[in-house]
């Protein structure tokens, strides 16, 4: 190869301005992520705050049905992996090399691990938000079509994909949220001491 074939490389052999520029945006997109990690519920709201703006949007504009349903869809399969564990227990079933649910009360605890995990279930749910919010700047994705159907449709995906999801969680008895390790109080200390 010669000088300037890789990637971001100019002729000398140094980056060039555009790949240092995204480069250095990247990074600091990276590290506003890094800082929102510890606030959960104010990262929910504001997603929950985009989402409401988008609904408004597309109810004022009378549009853009076809970019809601397909953001519903990609949202509902981001649940349903946030829902999921990330060792799916009925491939599991058939080996016992490896970990597995408890399945009683006294077995040792184990915390559930998700397929997709909160923050990067958040992450890609405000992105895809943001996504859609771009696509009804554009007429070209107002594609005509009769709403309700659309909203019959997703209804209807929704309540068969979660009866699945409901009907493998009783199965394979797990809940998808873990609130911590219980903890055991030793005996109460009546106050008496011993004296040697």
């Amino acid at each position: 190869m010669s000088e300037g074939d890789s990637i971001g490389e100019s002729v000398h052999g140094k980056p060039s301005v555009v790949y240092r520029f995204f480069s250095r945006l990247g990074q600091i997109y990276q590290s506003w992520l890094d800082k929102s990690t510890p606030y959960t519920a104010v990262r929910w709201i504001v997603t929950f705050g985009l989402t409401f703006i988008y609904m408004i949007r597309v109810y004022l504009l009378q549009g853009w049905y076809i970019v809601t349903y397909a953001l519903g869809i990609y949202h509902l399969n981001l649940f349903i992996a946030f829902l999921s564990p990330k060792v799916d227990p009925s491939l599991m079933e058939d080996s016992d090399d490896g970990p597995s649910l408890p399945t009683r009360q006294n077995e040792e605890f184990r915390p559930f691990i998700r397929r997709l995990p909160e923050f990067k279930f958040w992450h890609s749910a405000t992105k895809g938000i943001l996504v859609a919010m771009a696509c009804t700047f554009f007429e070209t994705f107002n594609v005509p079509v009769f709403w309700p159907i659309l909203v019959m449709y997703f209804i209807m995906l929704f309540c068969i994909t979660m009866k699945r999801q409901i009907k493998h969680m009783i199965k394979y008895r797990y809940i998808p949220f873990t609130h911590g390790k219980r903890k055991y109080k030793g005996k109460e200390d009546v106050g008496k001491t011993f004296a040697s």
